[in-house]
């Protein structure tokens, strides 16, 4: 497997310095993710758990 270049995503409205990021290095590979929330939604974390969970059983 090649290396992977990683570029920014400078389409997301969090600037990416107050945007909090995961970093995970596999092999010679380091993948950068950042989150962002947004502020208008009124779906809680765990509202959208429950959601994601619940179509998913109904996928099956």
């Amino acid at each position: 497997m090649g290396s992977v270049k990683i570029t920014e995503n400078t389409t997301t409205t969090a600037p990416a310095k107050d945007a909090p990021a995961l970093v995970k290095k596999i092999g010679r590979t380091t993948y950068i993710v950042r989150v962002h929330f947004s502020k208008t939604s009124k779906e809680t974390m765990s509202d959208k758990i429950k959601r994601m969970l619940k179509n998913e059983i109904q996928q099956m």
